[in-house]
């Protein structure tokens, strides 16, 4: 069973959906710690009511964000994860951070990447005017939304869609589609060789596997 440490920022929604496929045996992993930058995440809370347990290290006490991330890696690293998640982590971390976890930090960003780098996703895709739009779940790597990527869910857009509309349809496919990556990590079919991200030794392609 993989160890698995969570990074948070707010409602936890992921985490919780990961916590569900490992309690439900369709992840060979647990979660061993969930982490925050801020206390009033409401993630933290939902994270203890599972028995999970939580740590919260502010980046407003740290002078650098290199400072921030030092003590960061010092604190997942006590947990001994085989396996960091971002899900909803709202911090750039430095390169020295993603190296330390290179082949072994997820992340989940709602955008079919390269498209959409950063943030306002949603917002973007609407006044872009296109016609679909989704999330992508990628290994991290020293660019922002820029590591290979392992496998994206397109929705629709409709419309008149609002914002909330188009990230209420994304979320859905998150949770759909993070576990399933997790657990390939933790079945060791999911690798990041060479810079490419590959499943059962089969590199994917730059947009990684499209699911249904």
């Amino acid at each position: 069973m993989k160890r698995i440490v969570v990074l948070i920022s707010g409602t936890g929604s992921n985490m919780l959906a990961l916590q569900k496929a490992c309690e439900e045996h369709k992840i060979a992993g647990r979660i061993v710690a969930v982490v925050s930058n801020k206390a009033s995440a409401k993630g933290l809370e939902k994270a203890a009511a599972k028995g999970i347990d939580t740590d919260v290290l502010s980046h407003k006490s740290f002078a650098s964000r290199e400072a921030y991330d030092t003590e960061l890696k010092t604190l997942i690293d006590s947990y001994q994860p085989d396996l960091v998640v971002l899900a909803g982590f709202m911090r750039i971390l430095t390169g020295e951070f993603t190296r330390h976890y290179e082949g072994r930090m997820l992340n989940i960003h709602p955008s079919l990447l390269p498209k959409y780098k950063g943030i306002n996703t949603h917002q973007r895709a609407l006044d872009a005017g296109d016609e679909e739009h989704g999330v992508s779940v990628h290994f991290v790597t020293e660019e922002l939304d820029g590591g290979p990527v392992v496998l994206q869910a397109k929705v629709p857009i409709f419309d008149g869609d609002s914002t909330d509309d188009l990230q209420a349809r994304v979320h859905e496919q998150e949770h759909r589609i993070y576990p399933m990556v997790v657990n390939w990590f933790c079945q060791d079919r999911l690798k990041l060789e060479g810079g490419r991200a590959t499943l059962e030794g089969q590199p994917l392609g730059e947009s990684g596997y499209a699911a249904e």
